[in-house]
């Protein structure tokens, strides 16, 4: 069986092809996908040639780790049975492309133990999930050690700066500031205040998480904390980043990274979104089919008012 699958053929090159499906092994099933998520932060940088070197990277690639649709086929036993609605974070099933993320398809194979069952009422805002792993494995600090800081400043209020901001309410801790330069994007707060930079004279806060990714803002966030205050570093840097270290010695600054995500983020922020003490409405502002793929990169990239781009795949069901 074939899917058709969007390729990176090189950066900023873009085709949809028809890729060979492998026959389903013990331990996996076939899914045929409804919708997948356009990432603007991973996806960019493999778009435009700008992601630093990882194992498995390497052009023709098949995009994407934000997927949800419907088990299609499953070998008996499994722990999944045909018609379930799952998310698939990326898949690696096709030759002759790089499938380091390999999510943005018509139909995968994968591995049972990489997706999660979600309730079919979620529908295409269940893409969404990575990225509310993403912002859980931050704030969590991935299971190692105790939590951190919720924050309290939060840089940047795209889809990961909502999630953030989100989980830090739903947690019951004073509401965030969230900073954001872009007009277009300063709407849609539940909870919360969004305000530019410049009118905000704080100098206190205890723990800044920066998703904006740009590296000439440490300086300016570190002048932001409180003695022994945290910046986490919650975007993706093509830049190496410095900071002066005479302002972050009198704070006793401290700076953390936070990685991607675990399986236990994305059960962990399943159940909030199943109980309904997160939310995922709104955060979706653009939808357009696989067919027009190149133009719905291009807004998701480029246009300010697009939180986040999903193609919808169901069209071929």
């Amino acid at each position: 069986m074939n899917s058709q699958a969007v390729v990176f053929n090189n950066p900023k090159q873009l085709s949809l092809q028809a890729l060979e499906l492998p026959l389903l092994k013990d331990g996996q099933i076939q899914v045929e996908v409804a919708y997948s998520g356009i990432s603007t932060g991973t996806e960019r940088l493999l778009w435009d040639g700008s992601m630093p070197a990882f194992p498995g990277m390497g052009y023709p690639l098949v995009p994407g780790y934000e997927t949800v649709g419907r088990v299609s086929y499953a070998l008996p036993h499994g722990k999944y049975k045909v018609g379930d609605y799952v998310f698939v974070p990326g898949a690696n099933c096709f030759k002759g492309v790089r499938s380091l993320f390999g999510g943005a398809a018509s139909d995968l194979v994968v591995s049972q133990d990489k997706v999660v069952k979600v309730e079919e009422s979620l529908k295409e805002k269940a893409v969404l999930l990575a990225l509310a792993a993403t912002a859980y494995h931050a704030v969590s600090k991935g299971g190692v050690g105790s939590p951190g800081a919720t924050p309290d400043l939060i840089v940047g209020h795209g889809v990961m700066g909502r999630l953030l901001a989100r989980l830090a309410v739903a947690s019951g801790e004073p509401p965030p500031t969230v900073w954001e330069t872009q007009s277009a994007r300063t709407h849609g707060a539940e909870g919360y205040q969004v305000i530019h930079p410049d009118e905000d004279s704080r100098r206190d806060y205890r723990a800044i998480y920066d998703v904006s990714g740009d590296a000439n803002l440490l300086n300016q966030l570190i002048q932001r904390l409180q003695r022994g205050g945290e910046v986490v570093l919650a975007g993706f840097y093509t830049k190496d980043l410095s900071f002066a270290y005479a302002p972050a010695f009198m704070r006793e600054a401290q700076i953390r990274t936070a990685a991607e995500w675990k399986r236990a983020d994305l059960l962990a922020v399943t159940e909030l979104v199943h109980t309904g003490r997160l939310s995922l409405d709104g955060l979706i502002t653009h939808t357009q089919s696989p067919s027009q793929a190149l133009g719905a990169y291009d807004v998701a990239f480029n246009d300010a008012h697009c939180l986040k781009m999903i193609l919808d795949w169901s069209a071929n069901a």
